[in-house]
């Protein structure tokens, strides 16, 4: 039976999710969910979809699951991939992603937000400033974990890349460019030169007009 996720090609959130599916060989597809039209915030997408109003959600037969890391470790779970080798690597991946959530992409995805989703003058330039600080702290330990590293854990890609890459390869302005960090730079395009990598726009469908 082919799973669905339901997604938008705009949100890196759902992007860790389709990103883990499309490298794992499982059989997948996307639903389009509107995001910017409302639809996460009807009565019918919280009664059907998700209650929480959120993507990605995925389903796999009478399997439902919500949130990018649960969606993760279901995919490993079925296809054998992207998880440690380890015990102790298992838990190093759980804590990668974890601190990704709070961290980078809660940050990234608030930030990409505010600055490229909202009218211009409706853009909170105090709260974006300060967003950024806290993300260069979050790039720079990223970026300094990974010099003579090709992967965050282990020595093959696992969910804490996925998870991590999420906000990175989108290319509205959110205050991250790659050339300031080598290490963070060289790590996507290992991600990106994987066979079957695409990029988040060519993944998903989404919503152009919408696009700053």
């Amino acid at each position: 039976m082919t799973m669905k996720l339901y997604c938008f090609g705009e949100s890196g959130n759902s992007y860790k999710a389709a990103l883990a599916l499309q490298l794992s060989g499982l059989q997948w597809e996307p639903v389009f969910v509107d995001f910017f039209k409302g639809e996460t915030r009807t009565p019918e997408y919280r009664a059907n979809v998700n209650e929480l109003g959120e993507a990605p959600v995925l389903v796999d037969g009478e399997f439902k699951t919500g949130q990018s890391g649960a969606i993760q470790a279901y995919i490993t779970e079925q296809s054998g991939k992207f998880g440690g080798k380890t015990h102790e690597e298992n838990y190093e991946i759980f804590r990668w992603v974890l601190w990704d959530n709070h961290k980078l992409s809660s940050m990234a995805g608030v930030t990409r937000f505010l600055m490229n989703f909202l009218p211009e003058d409706k853009r909170p330039a105090e709260v974006i400033a300060f967003n950024q600080g806290r993300l260069r702290g979050a790039y720079e330990l990223l970026n300094n974990h990974l010099d003579g590293r090709d992967w965050i854990v282990g020595d093959g890609i696992t969910n804490a890349d996925l998870s991590c890459c999420g906000y990175l390869y989108y290319p509205e302005p959110f205050g991250f460019d790659r050339a300031e960090w080598p290490h963070i730079n060289a790590w996507l395009d290992r991600i990106s030169a994987l066979p079957g990598w695409k990029h988040p726009y060519d993944l998903m469908p989404g919503n152009p007009s919408d696009r700053a």
